[in-house]
């Protein structure tokens, strides 16, 4: 009987490890496809970074539709150029966009973080600056998360890009991020960062 039962519990393992493998890397097709058509940006001209989750991105824009389409509306329509420095409501309490215009620096002056309550659509204006990025799942925790400041710091070893107008970072909770590394001189460079309330 014993002899009998075997084969059949491994070939349904199989089966079962098979189909999670076809499930997950259809989901990620999808989430591919829906990135590359960028019809969530509603004709806004800007691109996503490579770097952005986008299996991540789809299941937060799908949770939280109307306040996606309220951020990428205030970057087409507003005159990024032109904005102050300053912070700004575009929905009062909820959906934020902060721009600076502050000196990059030097890396060993930046930090590994990274958040949960809130996401980070970070885009430079003007200038440019590197930006590191790295998985939160094999970053060692520095300070721990601070609910108050909604942040985390970490050690990680991570990518570097530089980051310049034209195209935008998203960094998730799962995403450790470190903004504002100088490219050379500590040029100052302008920056809009938009904070989205993340679907858990």
């Amino acid at each position: 009987m014993k002899i009998i039962i075997l084969p059949f519990i491994i070939l349904l393992v199989t089966a079962c490890s098979s189909s999670r493998s076809t499930t997950g890397n259809s989901a990620g097709k999808s989430a591919n496809d829906w990135f590359k058509k960028k019809e969530y940006l509603h004709g806004l001209q800007l691109e996503p970074h490579s770097s952005v989750d986008k299996v991540e991105f789809q299941r937060q824009y799908n949770g939280n539709k109307e306040l996606w389409d309220k951020a990428f509306e205030y970057l087409k329509n507003t005159d990024l150029n032109a904005i102050k420095k300053g912070k700004y409501n575009i929905v009062p309490g909820i959906l934020t966009a902060s721009v600076t215009e502050d000196s990059t620096r030097n890396f060993e002056k930046t930090n590994w973080e990274s958040h949960k309550k809130m996401i980070d659509i970070q885009y430079i204006i003007s200038g440019e600056e590197k930006m590191g990025v790295a998985s939160v799942a094999k970053a060692k925790v520095l300070k721990p998360y601070d609910e108050k400041k909604d942040v985390a710091n970490y050690e990680v070893d991570g990518k570097y890009y530089v980051s310049e107008p034209g195209k935008f970072f998203v960094f998730f909770e799962g995403d450790v991020h470190r903004p504002n590394i100088t490219t050379g001189n500590n040029q100052p460079d302008k920056k809009i960062v938009i904070k989205v309330p993340a679907v858990q």
